[in-house]
């Protein structure tokens, strides 16, 4: 039996997207799971949206996802040269002809079959006139006029489909370009391919496919195609629904693991189980677990999963992910791993974690409006004043000490945590929300806390005056 070879095969003409990542993920997983081999191929022969950019964006969506290509990337646009001797060859089998037919022609038929409530198809006009190349000359596959074209879906089970329904396709435009259903046969034949899971989005042109396979005397692969994602309003994934591309994801501060493990439940299953690390996924996938009914990407889902990954992985992979935020912020990822520690578990994705650990590590200009005006006033000043000179003296800056340290200030003032713990947590951080105190001091170190509560006595003798 030959080995599994998959592939998935974008268009650089946008970011990797959610539908893409999850079809990557499939037929990675389908290759990894049966001990096969993933092709990376990019579909790039759309001259006019093709970039480079969108190129690095989709390459850089697989790597962050970890999804490593065994071989590849191959680029169509480097394979011209192979695809016209393949044109060449069903030309010469007359299997393929030349077509003269003008534009006007074609919206007729078109036009006229619209009227009469048929599906638009070419009627073979130039198939029979023996016609050589012009400059306005497409080449159109001659597809077979009767019988039908089978193959048995991996998701869907078997697919028939009558040859009358099909029209002679173009596989070569006017410039010379090959197009899309030509050219992923081409490039599966070549690659060795042995198995195309794709978006139920292609499923159309799956029957086109297998009969080029048929006239280049070749047995096609094995096609898989798994249904459409929908947003929660049961209308296609979009925009409107979150993030657009996968990297997106990574700067909106989710974990792979949490991304991952959201793409591979939409439209599959295995049991009720819900949480898969990437070896499960490994072990367990395969296409006999895919829905055929469209699946929803749901984002408070997604949120669960991080939240959850952020809390439970080792800390030492969530801090190779959460290195690229601290540097986005600059701060040095080697200086944040205890910081990190603290704040997963109570924060649900590293943007927003990095985002409010900046005071730990930078100076910051303003308090925050409302939790000054809340805690900032003159009545903090005493308690203030009193820290200063209980945290001054701490020899051993540890969370145990520090503890000792706000409830001796609690005792002597004859007051609540909360009349200690929030003006002396806006004067270290700037605003409301951080670890329990103890732990805030901590990880802030004597002398800025020092420095900051100094500076929170100063700001409130300046601006509440009228108090």
């Amino acid at each position: 039996m030959a080995k599994v070879r998959t592939r998935f095969a974008p268009s650089p003409t946008g970011y990797l997207h959610i539908g893409g990542a999850r079809t990557a993920l499939f037929s990675w997983l389908y290759a990894r799971h049966h001990a096969g081999e993933f092709v990376l191929r990019i579909e790039d022969t759309d001259r006019v949206r093709s970039t480079k950019p969108a190129e690095q964006a989709i390459l850089d969506g697989m790597e962050w996802l970890g999804l490593s290509w065994d071989e590849g990337p191959f680029r169509q646009s480097e394979r011209l040269v192979r695809y016209q001797e393949v044109i060449q060859q069903l030309l010469d089998q007359q299997q393929a002809y030349y077509c003269h037919c003008s534009r006007q022609r074609l919206d007729s038929l078109r036009q006229q079959a619209m009227d009469e409530k048929r599906k638009p198809r070419y009627d073979g006009h130039c198939r029979k006139l023996g016609l050589g190349p012009a400059d306005d000359a497409v080449i159109r596959f001659a597809n077979p006029l009767s019988g039908s074209v089978a193959f048995n879906d991996l998701t869907r089970g078997p697919v028939i489909t009558e040859n009358s329904e099909l029209d002679d396709l173009v596989i070569c435009r006017p410039d010379g370009s090959p197009t899309y259903n030509f050219c992923v046969v081409v490039d599966d034949l070549d690659m060795r391919i042995t198995h195309v899971i794709r978006g139920d989005d292609h499923i159309n042109n799956t029957p086109r496919q297998v009969n080029i396979y048929h006239a280049l005397g070749a047995e096609p692969p094995q096609f898989g195609h798994v249904p459409m994602i929908l947003g929660k309003d049961g209308s296609p994934l979009s925009k409107r629904h979150g993030a657009v591309s996968v990297i997106e994801y990574r700067t909106l501060g989710y974990l792979r693991e949490a991304v991952l493990n959201q793409l591979v439940r939409l439209g599959w299953s295995h049991g009720d189980q819900e949480m898969f690390s990437l070896a499960d996924m490994i072990n367990l996938f395969d296409l006999d677990g895919v829905n055929k009914k469209a699946s929803v990407f749901d984002t408070d889902k997604l949120d669960w999963l991080n939240q959850h990954y952020l809390k439970t992985l080792p800390l030492a992979a969530v801090s190779e992910q959460a290195a690229w935020h601290w540097r986005q912020a600059g701060i040095d990822p080697a200086d944040a791993d205890a910081v990190l520690d603290v704040q997963r578990e109570r924060i649900g994705n590293l943007r927003d974690l990095v985002e409010q650990s900046r005071p730990f590590f930078q100076d910051f200009d303003d308090y925050d409006p409302n939790q000054a005006k809340k805690h900032l006033r003159r009545v903090a000043i005493p308690v203030l004043q009193a820290l200063m000179e209980q945290l001054k003296s701490i020899d051993d800056w540890q969370p145990e000490a520090l503890s000792a340290a706000v409830h001796a200030v609690m005792e002597q003032l004859e007051v609540g945590m909360g009349k200690v713990g929030q003006p002396l947590r806006v004067a270290l951080m700037g605003h409301g929300a951080s670890p329990s105190i103890d732990t805030t001091l901590w990880l802030m170190g004597q002398a800025r806390s020092l420095v900051r509560i100094e500076r929170a006595i100063a700001w409130i003798e300046a601006n509440r005056s009228a108090e």
